[in-house]
């Protein structure tokens, strides 16, 4: 079953019908575990519904990169709110720092939620968004992800809610809008430049994750004529160090007279865009004089929030939908 479900998720970026089918294989399959557990949702399907939505991220020590998420609740809270549909918007992290998903869970259990959107902020596929998350909340049994769970204190709380999942952040445009929009600001002549694309990475997941990174690089192309791309990876993929930062400016250097490095990172943490990739710029050819270079990230952005808002949309009516009579 997980590789059919991959095979999906990497054919269906490109295809909101199979996008359709992805999301409801993966966590359509899941929310019916949660249900067999909520009255409400199932001696009757017509009654009174209060829905919530989580917003997951992977959390961060860093206070400026928990600060960025929980901005990111009170800009997408209230188009939500007003809706009628959802009652409550809230954050959760992974790991490292409360509130944890388990905390939210039960604070939701508590206040009598019968549904609860979760809305992972990752961006594609990878063991957090596809084993530990669904893990965590009790909607799947992976034994190698239990057992990291384990080692690293992480709680599991499986909701009496019923919980449904949006699609990931590079399903949809908001994604490679984001990164051409920031190569615009960066770019001066772009017959001289080559962009050079900063992500966390993963061991188990690369092919998808450079797929992804060339299909944003040929928006940018297409964007802005910056004919000269390229990727490397700052997480634990290179064991947190900036020597792929480096490399990945030094072939754009070869080619070109500046590179224009861009993280692709959900959002701002010191050790991530200063330490990391701030420190494999110092070592590149040339050092800093021919880098162009911005510690930002994908937050904060309006369309973004735009997308996210319109994703918990499409799961309520969905849900709506089961539930009519």
């Amino acid at each position: 079953m997980p590789n059919q479900l991959r095979t999906l998720h990497a054919a269906g970026r490109g295809s909101a019908a199979r996008l359709l089918l992805f999301v409801a294989m993966l966590f359509t399959a899941l929310a019916g575990c949660s249900r067999k557990q909520n009255p409400a949702a199932t001696t009757d399907p017509r009654g009174p519904r209060k829905t919530a939505v989580l917003l997951v991220s992977h959390g961060s020590p860093s206070e400026s990169w928990r600060n960025a998420l929980f901005d990111l609740e009170q800009r997408v809270a209230p188009a939500m709110l007003t809706s009628g549909s959802v009652t409550a918007v809230r954050t959760a992290f992974m790991e490292y720092t409360e509130p944890s998903i388990a905390t939210r869970l039960k604070e939701f259990d508590r206040e009598g939620f019968t549904d609860v959107v979760v809305v992972p902020l990752f961006l594609t596929v990878s063991p957090h968004s596809f084993d530990d998350l669904p893990t965590i909340m009790g909607q799947k049994e992976d034994p190698r992800s239990m057992e990291t769970l384990k080692l690293e204190k992480i709680e599991r709380y499986k909701p009496q809610a019923a919980i449904r999942m949006t699609p990931l952040l590079d399903f949809g445009d908001a994604l490679r809008q984001n990164v051409v929009r920031r190569a615009r600001a960066l770019s001066k002549h772009p017959a001289d430049e080559g962009i050079v694309l900063i992500g966390y990475g993963d061991e188990e997941y690369e092919k998808e994750w450079n797929e992804l990174f060339v299909k944003v690089g040929q928006a940018v192309r297409q964007e802005t004529g910056i004919d000269a791309l390229t990727h490397g990876w700052c997480g634990h993929i290179v064991r947190y160090r900036p020597d792929s930062t480096t490399a990945a400016i030094n072939r754009i250097l070869k080619r070109k007279k500046r590179a224009l490095v861009i993280p692709v990172l959900v959002a701002f943490d010191e050790n991530f865009q200063v330490r990391i990739i701030g420190g494999g710029i110092e070592k590149a050819d040339g050092g800093k004089e021919r880098v162009s270079y911005k510690p930002d990230a994908l937050l904060p952005d309006p369309a973004i929030e735009q997308w996210i808002v319109k994703a918990v949309k499409t799961e309520i009516e969905t849900l709506n939908a089961k539930t009519r009579p």
